[in-house]
């Protein structure tokens, strides 16, 4: 792994390096978490972390493909992919003393993600991953990682992800995507309901080992439980990608979502989606919800000639 300031080249190194196991990041930031006093004007890591002819294990992809719902075999890499691949390197600045949102109790808030063009899974990348920025939520600070993955020199996929640190506020107004993901919007009239899903204990545990994110709030009860959880909750990049690949990408696309409650696990969903839009949410009329969506087509790249 590489860690280069954004206005320099990144030094060669060997394809596929990830540096440290993400059990030791999440261990370090827990370990810092105490002494992290979150506010929207804090510092924060500058440099990129850059890994350059990165490859896909094909194995661990195939695993990440079943048990998020992906068709098997295809030639592509599912469009929530990319994220499993620059995960451990926004848990490396996010585990950073110069970071200042404490690792332990961060919720993922949203994602956004655009794919530019399909992604063949065998060939190399180069990654890049940032923290774009802090600002104002009307619950605390939210940070946002900017993730980049680059084919010949093109940005193919890319994506922002925030993350929200819980603290009293000084009257901050929400930030401008924190309003959007608001009270009272579309996302609260019910979508016609497509399938629902009973979902097994060992969803977190099966997602884990095939991305690498064993946070403790996803593997078992006794080990959501001293965060507050009384069974263990899915992870929302779990519930985000078996959404879509049960409802189908274009290659071109762009997709928002938001994470609004946790799923527990064992436990029942429903998935719903109409035109660009699609939900998660909890069985009954009342169902709480989960997860809220939208798929948008892009056109496809122009190609030489």
């Amino acid at each position: 792994m590489t860690t280069t300031d954004p206005s320099t080249p990144p030094t060669p190194r060997a394809p596929g390096t990830t540096g440290p196991p993400l059990g030791l990041l999440l261990a370090r930031g827990a370990l810092l978490s105490p002494f992290k006093r979150p506010r929207a004007d804090a510092g924060h890591p500058r440099d990129r972390i850059v890994l350059p002819g990165l490859r896909v294990d094909l194995a661990r992809l195939a695993a990440y493909e079943r048990v998020c719902g992906f068709a098997p075999g295809d030639d592509g890499l599912p469009v929530t992919y990319p994220h499993v691949l620059g995960f451990p390197s926004a848990m490396r600045l996010m585990s950073r003393r110069d970071f200042p949102l404490p690792l332990l109790g961060l919720v993922h808030t949203s994602i956004d993600v655009t794919r530019h063009a399909a992604l063949p899974a065998t060939e190399p990348y180069d990654l890049a991953v940032h923290v774009e920025g802090l600002a104002p939520h009307r619950r605390g600070t939210e940070a946002t990682v900017a993730t980049a993955l680059r084919s010949g020199g093109e940005v193919v996929w890319e994506s922002r992800s925030t993350y929200l640190a819980r603290h009293r506020t000084a009257g901050h107004v929400a930030s401008p995507g924190a309003g959007r993901r608001g009270r009272g919007d579309a996302d609260d009239v019910p979508l016609p309901v497509v399938d629902e899903w009973r979902l097994s204990g060992d969803v977190g545990r099966r997602y884990a080992a095939a991305s690498g994110d064993r946070n403790p709030i996803h593997l078992h009860p006794l080990t959501a439980r001293p965060f507050g959880f009384p069974r263990a909750i899915a992870h929302g990049m779990w519930t985000v990608a078996r959404c879509l690949a049960a409802r189908g990408t274009p290659a071109a696309v762009r997709v928002h979502a938001a994470f609004r409650a946790p799923v527990l696990l064992p436990g029942t969903v429903v998935f719903a989606a109409d035109g660009d839009r699609f939900t998660l949410r909890g069985p009954g009329d009342d169902g709480r919800l989960h997860v809220s969506g939208r798929v948008e087509r892009l056109p496809a790249p122009r190609t030489g000639g």
